[in-house]
């Protein structure tokens, strides 16, 4: 055999074969020491006194909070914008921005109020506990597409590659089960907000699941979600259900379908990677949710380390009615109304994302910007095929009252070609909201079957 046909065998049999572990035992000793929290932040603040240090204490819910409706959150820190970033400032901050600079130039009319940033959240000890195990245990393997050997924590709280900050950002903590009513809305250039869809969703993350003890197994689901539309009418009823798994070179996701029409369920394999999201009017991929949901197999993910950047955070505004309402929220044209948006300076992980060579994607290079602290907040900015800045996506996240949580709740997506932005899950709307619970769902609700067997019509 030729022996240069020999030598790239073996090196892609490697490659193949690759385990990435995380850090040795003496390494993660500076997990929650004086340096590194648990989830392997820096506890410092900066320099500059900008960024706060690393409190290690919860929110305490402000005393407009009414557990009646636990979903309408009132701002607990009811403090005033530092600063706010224009057009005519931009280029100052232009190191914090990155491809927001591109925003201010096409619109000048374009805010950002920057506001104290806070890092003020705590989660549940279990997921601190299984943190400080996978620091040593939880690995990375075939290709780092697969999760093995991990706790229900966040998987490499000292990441040492791209692939292992993707991991953290889409295991990042949330609860066990989150349930809720929001709302989506497309905005087009010319104004005139249309609602596409409003409805009741669960989201169970079984990688969390608080009885678990031990390593989790291989074929474990981190995210499962169900979506059940009530408006508009002609869509009420209808479902759709994504179960995400650590392992995505042999299960992968499973999305399912049901439309009150047919009353059928149908497999949806097309709901991923760069479909278009149904309910985003044409602003966003499937694997735009949350910034980055999906399978990590079509891009290169490179670390480019830490930097600091302002980004979406603590967005009590678009939780609170009272604050800021869904029709002022949507009110401004090519992007949320800046009385509504919360931007605070973060400590971010740097991914940059490279399409592969022979891999399908609209978006041919990503840049990622994920929090320290808890990998839920963050940006997704997403270049064309000519090297242009073709979408961003935004994150709100911020941390809840009445549990040690961090809510990503909802996204904007803007589209800087077409001028287009929607919001994906604002709960400032009317009888909206999210709220954590107790209750063990059944595993026959995540079965496709039952997705019929509970249609509405």
């Amino acid at each position: 055999m030729n022996k240069n046909l020999l030598t790239a065998i073996a090196t892609f049999a490697a490659c193949v074969s690759t385990t990435y572990a995380a850090v040795s035992a003496e390494e993660a000793k500076q997990l929650g020491g004086s340096q590194l929290t648990i989830f392997g932040a820096e506890k410092a603040g900066n320099k500059d006194g900008t960024i706060p240090p690393y409190t290690g204490i919860g929110v305490k819910p402000p005393s407009t909070w009414d557990p009646k409706f636990p979903g309408q959150r009132p701002d607990p820190y009811n403090d005033k914008p530092l600063f706010s970033i224009t057009a005519t400032n931009a280029a100052q901050y232009a190191d914090k921005l990155d491809g927001m600079l591109e925003v201010f130039k096409k619109y000048p009319h374009f805010r950002m109020d920057i506001y104290p940033t806070h890092r003020d959240f705590v989660m549940p000890k279990y997921v601190q506990d299984n943190t400080l195990q996978n620091a040593t245990a939880c690995k990375a393997v075939e290709r780092e597409l697969k999760l093995v050997g991990c706790w229900g924590g966040i998987p490499f709280p000292i990441p040492k590659t791209g692939n292992q900050v993707m991991w953290n950002h889409l295991t990042s903590y949330v609860t066990f089960n989150l349930i809720g009513i929001s709302e989506v809305w497309v905005v087009p250039p010319t104004g005139d907000p249309v609602l596409v869809d409003r409805g009741e969703i669960l989201n169970n993350y079984p990688y969390y699941d608080p009885k678990q003890v031990g390593p989790l197994k291989d074929n474990v689901a981190y995210l499962r979600f169900i979506g059940v539309e009530e408006a508009p009418a002609r869509l009420a009823g209808n479902k759709t259900m994504l179960i995400d798994a650590v392992d995505q070179v042999n299960i992968g996701r499973h999305a399912y379908v049901y439309a009150t029409g047919r009353r059928w369920v149908k497999l949806a394999a097309d709901l991923a990677y760069d479909t278009p999201n149904p309910y985003s009017g044409g602003t966003a991929t499937m694997d735009d949710s949350r910034g980055f949901l999906g399978a990590l197999d079509r891009f290169d993910f490179e670390s480019l380390g830490k930097k600091e950047k302002f980004i979406y955070y603590d967005n009590y505004a678009l939780t609170d009615r009272k604050a800021c309402t869904s029709e002022k929220t949507h009110s401004s044209k090519n992007f949320p109304h800046p009385d509504c948006v919360r931007w605070e300076l973060h400590r971010v992980w740097v991914v940059k994302a490279t399409l592969k060579p022979g891999k399908r994607h609209i978006y041919t290079k990503r840049m990622f910007y994920w929090d320290e602290d808890t990998y839920s907040a963050g940006q997704g900015e997403n270049y064309d095929a000519k090297g242009n800045l073709y979408r961003i996506t935004t994150n709100h996240a911020y941390p809840v009252y009445e549990a040690d949580a961090f809510m990503p709740a909802s996204n904007t997506f803007m589209d800087l070609q077409t001028g287009l932005w929607a919001s994906s899950g604002i709960s400032n709307c009317a009888g909206c909201g999210y709220r954590f619970t107790g209750l063990d769902f059944p595993e026959s609700m995540f079965d496709p079957s039952a997705m019929a067997g509970s249609g509405i019509r």
